[in-house]
């Protein structure tokens, strides 16, 4: 009996959060940016009603790595609802871009030790970025030159390896983004450096993170510190890695966000 109860259960959050995945895929457009051989898969979200002669701001938003893969689906699982909501669509109009990383790659370029729980990461500097990385930017250079995309309202955000890539491509593309915010992610505090006064931040985490160290974000936040920058975090004192489920909820995140400008 208890065996038969699981089974529906389990078949009613597969339909459940199926419906909720194909609620988000008419939201967003499924798109392919191409440069020579590589493909880079996308998804994007125009603003309600959308008006080419009209300046919008973008976001783009970087996956976890449990979202990596070829559909062109999964990195919408999420953080894509809370952009597409009725009510977020109607104060917060924007272009919003959701890229796909491969199972086989990363956003950030990291070397992962995984055999330690929280996992052991570092993040060497001043090296090529990850094939997957290099073609985001490329897209990003290519909606730039559309006439439709306010420049000085650019924003990236990302959750777990996500969080590491918005690190590391704020720290290859200082000039370009307006704010970034970051969840349960880590990275390389010298190269905060380059974008701790020009770029506010929001950085958050989980403080019982076993996967990411909590840690790895105070480092962050204390680089950008030491370099002149004032970020805002926010710590969870009950989260695990999962501590999007909270940022996500913050009521004030979005306002924040788009109330930033690039001078």
């Amino acid at each position: 009996m208890a065996y038969s109860k699981n089974i529906k259960l389990l078949v009613l959050l597969f339909i459940f959060f199926g419906s909720k995945m194909s609620a988000q895929e008419t939201f967003y457009k499924a798109e392919n940016f191409i440069n020579n051989q590589d493909t880079l898969q996308y998804r994007i979200m125009y603003p309600k009603n959308f008006d080419k002669t009209k300046p919008y701001p973008i976001v783009l938003f970087l996956h976890g790595a449990g979202e990596r893969g070829n559909n062109n689906k999964t990195q919408l699982v999420h953080g894509s609802s809370v952009f597409a909501s009725k009510k977020n669509r109607k104060n917060f109009p924007a272009i919003v871009i959701f890229p796909q990383c491969p199972k086989t790659s990363y956003w950030a370029n990291a070397k992962i030790d995984r055999s330690t729980k929280p996992i052991k990461l570092e993040f060497p500097l001043d090296i090529d970025p990850t094939k997957q990385l290099d073609l985001v930017m490329q897209l990003m250079d290519n909606m730039l030159a559309k006439p439709y995309v306010d420049d000085t309202r650019i924003y990236v955000g990302g959750l777990s390896m996500g969080g590491m890539g918005t690190f590391e491509i704020l720290y290859r593309k200082p000039e370009l983004f307006a704010a970034a915010f970051t969840i349960c992610g880590a990275g390389n505090p010298e190269a905060t450096e380059k974008y701790a006064k020009t770029t506010p931040l929001w950085v958050f985490h989980g403080a019982n993170d076993d996967v990411v160290n909590p840690q790895s974000s105070v480092d962050m936040i204390s680089g950008i510190l030491k370099y002149g920058g004032k970020p805002n975090f926010t710590l969870y004192a009950k989260d695990n890695h999962n501590s999007w489920d909270s940022a996500f909820s913050e009521p004030n995140l979005l306002s924040w966000l788009f109330s930033n400008t690039k001078q």
